[in-house]
């Protein structure tokens, strides 16, 4: 099957508002790429986050979350073994909340202590709020054409590399919310991924490593005085933190056939971190992404 036929397979299930909202998206996609000539001087006015952080310490939250979640499911199953596979979906996902607060918990103590302003400087300003989230909603529509085309193309060269009878798995918890109709479990995981998930992996993947990573990059590519606008935004460390940032946030989810959508959504949720710097965006953006794929595997 060629691309061509890909795409029109793909079409077979996009309505006329997707239509509109791609429209929508590509539009201000191109005005970005001129205004920014081609991206080269978006992260021009950027500012470095101040930060006493050592490199280390973005995997003490990570060794958290990856030992203790899993730790507690295991024991929760061998506790409780006789559960209705929705009852273990329950307290699955209970746990993976509670893990993830427990983790935001640890790194709102290493922003604290590590950044200048401290949770200010982290990006949690809460009088931004309102501003945030409708420029996370213009970020969001301006990535959506992106997604969609990461997604035609993975899906083409899976089947040109896997045969015909290749296609993308929905990712976990959607289909767990399909597959289980009961009210609290859809319940809990609309919560969990609209909610929690979004603020847990952003503090992560942007807040710390992200900073970690520009301020280890800033600090060999810093440029002299007399360089200024797309020069200074070629040679500080802003792109290749949210590039290696963004690598790293697709391949922490299991499923490669989401990763290049994964990465472009990143990139975009980076760069709005970089130029804003609120947390609160890219967390906003990220929450209408998940809400999106919800409303739409259970409107299908």
């Amino acid at each position: 099957m060629g691309l061509f036929e890909t795409i029109k397979q793909f079409g077979i299930t996009i309505t006329a508002p997707d239509i509109i909202i791609c429209l929508v998206g590509l539009s201000l996609f191109a005005c970005w790429l001129l205004k920014t000539s081609l991206g080269r001087g978006a992260l021009a006015d950027s500012v470095p986050r101040r930060n006493n952080m050592p490199f280390y310490m973005p995997f003490i939250p990570v060794l958290v979350w990856f030992g203790g979640v899993p730790i507690a499911i295991l024991i929760t199953r061998t506790l409780f073994p006789d559960l209705a596979d929705w009852q273990n979906v329950f307290i699955d996902n209970v746990l993976l909340c509670i893990g993830a607060i427990a983790t935001m918990a640890v790194i709102i103590f290493i922003a604290r202590a590590s950044f200048a302003r401290r949770l200010k400087g982290f990006g949690l300003n809460f009088k931004t709020i309102h501003k945030d989230f409708g420029a996370a909603f213009v970020n969001l529509l301006t990535i959506w054409p992106i997604v969609i085309a990461m997604i035609i193309v993975t899906t083409f060269v899976g089947k040109l590399i896997l045969g015909q009878d290749f296609h993308l798995e929905k990712h976990e918890e959607l289909k767990t919310i399909i597959s289980h109709p009961q009210l609290p479990v859809r319940i809990l995981i609309i919560v969990t991924t609209v909610a929690v998930i979004p603020v847990f992996e952003e503090m992560l993947f942007r807040g710390l490593f992200q900073t970690m990573l520009r301020s280890f990059l800033d600090a060999r590519c810093r440029p002299g005085p007399a360089l200024t606008g797309s020069m200074l935004d070629a040679r500080n460390g802003a792109w290749p933190a949210i590039v290696i940032s963004s690598v790293v946030f697709a391949i922490v989810h299991s499923d490669p056939g989401h990763w290049p959508a994964l990465f472009a959504l990143s990139m975009c949720m980076g760069y709005a971190y970089e130029k804003s710097g609120s947390l609160l965006r890219p967390i906003f953006v990220h929450s209408l992404f998940n809400a999106t794929s919800i409303i739409a595997a259970l409107y299908q």
